[in-house]
Order: C-alpha cells, then structure tokens, then sequence
C-alpha cells in the first residue's frame, strides 16, 4: 500500500519534469510569434485615452483567453483524427503573418512613418474586433507550433503543455503590454513628485513610450517574416533542402518577405477584379 502510494508520487513528478521540458521547448519554439503578438498588441492597445487603454486591452485579453479555449480543444483533436490538417494550418497561417508583416513594409515604403493608415479612423469596437481577429490567427499558430514540439508526448503533457502555453501567451502578453501603455502614465506620476531624479526619469518615460512602440512595431514586422519563413522552410520539402546548410535567419527572412509579396500581390489582383 504505502510502496503504491509513493509510486504514485513517483509518477507525479516525472509528470512535471516532463511537462516542464516540454513546456521548456515549446516556448522556445513559439518566441518568434509571442514576440510578435507583443509587438502588434502594444501598438493596437496604444493611441486611445489615458481612461480608455486598459479597458480596450481588457476586452482585447477577454477576445483572446475566448479564443485559446476555442482553438485548444480544436487542434487537439485535429491533431489525434486529422493530423495532415494542422501541417495545412500552419502553412495558411503562415502565409497571413508574411502577408501583414510584407503589407506593413509596403505602407511604410509607399506613405512613410506619418502614414496613419486605416486603424485610426477605426471606432474603438472596430479596433478591438480587429485585435481579437488577429490575435486567433496568432493563437492558432502559438498552439499549432506548441502542439508540434510535443507531438511524441502523451496526451496528458500535450493537453497541459499547451494550455500553459497559451496561458503565457495571453496572461504574459497582455501583463507586458499593459506596462508599457501605461508607461507614460507612470512617468507623469514620477514628474508629479517633484525630486531631480523623479523628474528626470519621468520624462524618459514619457519621451520612451512612442520609441518602445515603434520599435516593438519594427521587431514585430520582422518577427511575422522570420515565423511565416520559418514554417515554410520547415514545412515545404523543396525549401527544407534548398536552405537546409543556410544560417537559419536569412533564409526565412527572405522566403516571408517573397512569400508575403505573392499574397500581397495576389490580393491586389483579386481586390482589383471585384472592383470592375
């Protein structure tokens, strides 16, 4: 009985060891988008009201903790009944992140950094719709490349690996973007104070907050390029073993930038046609 009873424990803890690697691995493997879903978020929870961002990011962490809990069980299951279909998944989820990481090149090339573009003449629902939208296409791609690192794992380490990790990608994310909207706030309070060093470093804040959410914007664009990239050559047999002695980064740069260039222009195509 009691020789059972440790047992029990026994397999307790290799459980949690083995979650934990794994957990370890799959974090590792969706850094790229984790990245990315912290760069398009900050700039998407950026630019309403002091009073306004953290209820818009709030409704936006609802949007996405509602997808995870749709998406999870899904992949879950595909990945058991129909396995072939998450390899298609990624690879049309890729093909989207190289599209908006090309169409955010193309903008800027084309109208500069003062380009305002559409979002801001975007209502608030409209903008939080438009947040939640591309936060499942994320959610989608965190979980599907989670799932895949730990595809030879039992079903108690995918089912808890994943959830995990799509906790993190929501609870953590969304933690960080908070901190950094509210970062002007927090150097307003800091100058309020009135001591040299509070002022000085209060005024840093607030100079910070437009720089930290152009280059999280600049980081994000890449980091959609190099994912979308990363998949491809990962996925399609012929980039594999084309790229297959290349330093990784370069290659998947390149295959997301043309990759989103022939989604971009396909679209363009197509928005043309309906217009006529």
């Amino acid at each position: 009985m009691a020789s059972g009873f440790f047992a029990l424990f026994d397999d307790i803890a290799y459980l949690l060891d083995d979650v934990a690697s794994s957990a370890k691995v799959a974090t590792q493997k969706t850094a790229g988008i984790l990245g990315d879903d912290l760069a398009v978020n900050a700039k998407k929870a950026s630019g309403f009201s002091a009073n306004r961002e953290l209820p818009v990011l709030f409704a936006i962490t609802k949007g996405s903790l509602l997808n995870k809990l749709i998406i999870v069980p899904i992949v879950l299951l595909l990945s058991y009944y129909l396995p072939t279909l998450i390899t298609w998944l990624l690879i049309i989820g890729g093909a989207y992140l190289a599209y908006e990481g090309f169409e955010k090149i193309y903008e800027y090339y084309m109208y500069g950094a003062t380009h305002s573009g559409e979002s801001d003449r975007m209502s608030e629902k409209e903008k939080i719709k438009s947040a939640v939208t591309t936060d499942f296409i994320l959610s989608l791609e965190i979980v599907i490349i989670a799932l895949s690192a730990v595809m030879e794992s039992d079903i108690v380490t995918k089912i808890t690996v994943v959830s995990l990790v799509s906790l993190l990608a929501t609870v953590g994310i969304y933690g960080i973007v908070a901190l950094i909207v509210r970062m002007d706030d927090m150097g307003v309070a800091l100058i309020e104070r009135g001591s040299k060093f509070s002022v000085h470093l209060g005024k840093t804040l607030v100079s910070l907050l437009p720089k930290v959410i152009k280059t999280l914007s600049v980081i994000g664009t890449i980091a959609m390029l190099l994912v979308a990239g990363g998949i491809y050559i990962h996925k399609v047999a012929f980039l594999h073993q084309l790229f297959h002695d290349c330093i990784p980064i370069l290659p998947e740069l390149a295959v997301g930038f043309f990759l989103g260039a022939i989604v971009f222009l396909f679209k363009s195509i197509i928005a043309k046609i309906r217009k006529k």
